[in-house]
């Protein structure tokens, strides 16, 4: 539903606009997104509308109701649950004692890529946002700061992972070569 604060929006333009706006803490495939729209839909959250289309089929577009927007304010007012992270590469990291190290170097080394890959779409996105505008100065004129502070959010994430990856592997290298680990 925080999706579609932005406007209204079909569910195939949502999917596409996930990984842009929410995928950095929010994963959801586009099946779950059309089951969760016609959900709320039928919750009274959001509204849809039929567009009519030509050469193509018709498409459904939501927007928050009235009683979205209430659920959204009761949402915000209450205590998020913490967080929890459930990663593979860290079990793998975890057992590399054990395990084949050059398998868990090679996962490290991917996702630094993957990493590296993140950051630079979210600079791009957040270039696209400031528009040439200092932070200060877009972050006390925009209309809405969520998308922005959960950006910067992402890009934080993503470069730790960078930074923890490297470690990791500059680590894991010096063992697999029989040096003593230097921090």
């Amino acid at each position: 539903m925080a999706a579609l604060l932005e406007g209204e929006a079909s569910g195939y333009d949502l999917a596409k606009a996930f990984d842009a706006s929410v995928a950095n803490f929010w994963a959801a495939t586009p099946q779950q997104l059309y089951r969760e729209l016609d959900r709320m839909a039928a919750d009274g959250l959001v509204s849809a509308r039929v567009v009519h289309q030509e050469r193509r089929p018709d498409k459904r577009l939501f927007s928050v109701t009235e009683a979205g927007h209430r659920t959204l304010q009761e949402f915000t007012a209450r205590p998020p649950r913490p967080g929890v992270i459930r990663d593979e590469l860290l079990v793998q990291v975890q057992a590399v004692d054990v395990g084949d190290g050059a398998a868990v170097r090679k996962a490290l080394e991917e996702r630094m890529a993957l990493a590296e890959s993140k950051i630079a779409r979210y600079e791009r996105l957040r270039a696209r946002l400031l528009d040439g505008r200092f932070e200060d100065d877009y972050l006390a004129g925009a209309e809405r700061i969520g998308p922005y502070l959960t950006l910067m959010r992402g890009l934080s994430f993503e470069r730790e992972n960078l930074r923890w990856c490297e470690q990791s592997l500059k680590v894991l290298r010096q063992r697999a070569a029989g040096e003593q680990p230097v921090s």
